[in-house]
């Protein structure tokens, strides 16, 4: 979209101050939209923006109790990958020994005296936030092709292609051409992987979400309703990763 078409404004809403994302296209209404990015606004391409400012303030308290709802849930943790970082693996703490050298990725399992963890080599060019997450990429794929392969055998259809994905707002999807898992469910309790996986497996058979698309995914995950409300509540907390600043310049008169 062009910057023409995508603009950022302010409104004072019952006294308070209000940031949106304004976005006109070829709709004939205007809509709203409130998730982790904040207020957005649709509206017509020929839309005066009284009219948008007007219908901003005919919902201003529900757009005011969406914004307090956000701000109270839960915030993923922004984690500063540096050598001794513990970050969620499947459900379990998992402990981070990075140095720096020839690249390398070496998993360790869990025991019954220490936690799992990984041994993650950089070389001085590399941003050991994209090293973490390669290697947790990698991991989850070869985890997931092995689940899509579970749930196939188990639902009865042909095993299909498996990919990531990193989308904003979707953990899994799926086509004609395979299923896309979002990277980051890596980080999750297998069960919530698992009903993910089967979520998306199941889309083989339904491709929607009527009465017998549950009724299957119901057949190999025990508890539906509950996973899917689980895994609403810890999607938010999923973790963040980013480097460590850069120490700050000192100058010595």
């Amino acid at each position: 979209m062009s910057a023409a078409l995508r603009s950022q404004h302010q409104i004072h809403l019952l006294g308070r101050p209000v940031g949106y994302h304004l976005r006109r296209s070829a709709r004939r209404t205007l809509g709203l939209t409130i998730d982790g990015r904040g207020l957005s606004v649709a509206a017509p391409l020929r839309a005066p923006h009284s009219a948008v400012e007007a219908f901003l303030q005919a919902h201003d308290r529900w757009v005011l109790d969406k914004l307090s709802a956000l701000a109270a849930r839960p915030q993923p943790a922004r984690l500063v990958v540096e050598d001794g970082l513990v970050f969620p693996l499947m459900g379990s703490p998992c402990r981070l020994m990075l140095s720096g050298g020839r690249a390398e990725v070496r998993w360790q399992a869990a025991d019954e005296s220490e936690a799992a963890g990984l041994m993650l080599r950089c070389t001085a060019r590399q941003s050991p936030a994209d090293c973490l997450r390669r290697a947790l990429q990698a991991r989850a794929l070869v985890y997931f092709e092995g689940r899509v392969a579970e749930f196939a055998l188990r639902i009865g259809v042909p095993v299909p292609p498996v990919g990531l994905t990193q989308a904003r707002t979707r953990w899994g999807s799926c086509s004609a051409r395979g299923i896309r898992l979002h990277w980051r469910l890596i980080h999750l309790p297998a069960d919530l992987i698992d009903y993910v996986v089967a979520h998306e497996v199941a889309h083989r058979v339904h491709m929607n979400h009527s009465p017998r698309f549950w009724a299957l995914v119901a057949q190999v995950i025990a508890d539906v309703s509950g996973a899917r409300a689980r895994l609403r509540q810890l999607g938010r907390t999923l973790p963040e990763f980013i480097d460590a600043p850069e120490p700050a310049a000192s100058f010595i008169d």
